[in-house]
């Protein structure tokens, strides 16, 4: 029987069949399923902040303003078409459950970052997790330790304002205004002790002397027995620096005992949440710093965009000013990770260092020894009658401009030249 030799015809026709079936083999090989799942996976974002306990409402609102950091990114199409996502989880306000719960989110759900916070112990747990796992963190909680070269790493930023700025803001409009001799009532605890230290180091270049810091336990509910030392001193201004329940409850007593007519009251952070829940008599004539202000949004366009768009996702209500750096902490990672076209970190990491942005406040920019991210301090007053509606409680007395001489120098910080 004589032997056929292929031709050509059949010979290109058995090699394409060959390569069609190769390419089946690698169209459902695990490899490839494997590369296609990565490539369309969502962009992780671990949000844990106290849900539970005396910040709740602060970490509450907090979590609505990071889903419309979310929602504006991935409707603006993601990092090339990946979508992100907030996985939310309650830290209750406790640095061993906060370090679990990141560590969880690490290893379990595998984010590629964390965000969160609201507590300057709490800041710190987490901060040793991540920067140990190598992923991006970005604290959106008052802490002075978190800048310094002990806690920080490259993986650390810090969009909230911290103690040494809001006090030192707050003690250069006040000090000159109200009087040199000052009472401190003071949360025991870090963002207590970092609040008096600023005020303290402002109070230098106007000679102010501190008559008495009366220290008290987070969740205090009766400072009856604090107050009569405060009035028997006759301080010119009483700076109350907790936080929270704590100060709405001492403000209230505070008025309670008359003190606000014989001394000026200031609090370093005054917060919206706490102005809404314990009403204008407790509030009134007290002066306070905060990073932001719904009210702004009459002269910043970018807080006019940010406050609409966070009416229309949560029924008409405004963001305060906890909730809007749960915006600008995710927001910034997410534009990071776009301008660095990737989420590996050391790209993600000099594309945030290079940001000059202005999201929901006006000019920002993080600082590149520290990550602090250096902004504005408003300073505000209580209203007694809002003109506006029930959200219209504080009036913007004065704006101290971004300046990073007003921060604590990178060497004092214990970061090299």
């Amino acid at each position: 029987m004589t032997k056929k030799t292929p031709t050509t015809a059949q010979v290109t026709r058995r090699r394409l069949l060959t390569t069609v079936g190769a390419g089946a083999v690698l169209a459902v090989s695990p490899f490839r399923i494997n590369l296609l799942q990565a490539q369309e996976a969502t962009i992780k974002v671990g949000f844990p902040v106290p849900l539970t306990g005396p910040y709740g409402t602060e970490a509450q609102d907090q979590v609505r303003a990071a889903e419309v950091a979310i929602a504006e990114f991935n409707e603006g199409g993601g990092l090339n078409g990946r979508k992100a996502e907030l996985l939310v989880r309650d830290d209750k306000l406790n640095p061993g459950e906060a370090a679990t719960r990141t560590l969880e989110l690490i290893e379990k759900e595998k984010v590629n970052f964390i965000v969160g916070s609201l507590s300057a112990a709490v800041q710190l747990a987490v901060n040793n997790v991540t920067k140990e796992r190598q992923i991006i963190f970005n604290s959106i909680s008052q802490s002075d330790t978190i800048n310094e070269a002990s806690d920080f790493s490259k993986y650390t930023f810090h969009e909230a304002l911290n103690p040494h700025l809001t006090a030192g803001a707050v003690g250069r409009y006040a000090f000159p205004k109200f009087g040199k001799k000052v009472a401190f009532l003071t949360a025991d605890y870090a963002y207590g002790h970092e609040m008096v230290r600023g005020f303290q180091e402002a109070g230098k270049a106007f000679g102010v002397e501190t008559l008495v810091d009366i220290r008290h336990p987070l969740g205090t509910t009766d400072f009856s027995a604090l107050l009569p030392r405060i009035q028997a001193l006759k301080p010119d201004i009483l700076c109350i620096s907790n936080f929270g329940r704590d100060q709405q409850i001492a403000l209230k007593q505070a008025t309670d005992f008359g003190m606000k007519k014989s001394m000026k009251i200031i609090v370093p952070i005054m917060l919206y949440t706490g102005r809404i829940a314990a009403g204008p008599q407790a509030f009134e004539g007290v002066i306070g710093g905060t990073s932001y202000y719904w009210g702004i949004e009459d002269k910043i366009a970018s807080a006019k965009a940010f406050n609409d768009r966070f009416r229309k996702m949560h029924g008409g209500k405004v963001p305060s000013d906890y909730g809007a750096l749960g915006y600008g902490g995710v927001k910034t990672l997410l534009m990071g990770a776009r301008a660095a076209g990737s989420l590996e970190a050391d790209k993600v990491i000099a594309a945030i260092e290079a940001l000059k942005y202005d999201y929901y406040k006006g000019p920002q920019y993080y600082r590149g020894c520290d990550h602090q991210s250096v902004q504005s301090v408003l300073i505000i007053e209580s209203k007694a009658n809002p003109a506006k509606g029930d959200a219209d409680v504080f009036s913007v007395l004065e704006t101290e401009a971004p300046n990073d001489a007003n921060l604590r120098s990178c060497a004092a910080l214990g970061h090299k030249a």
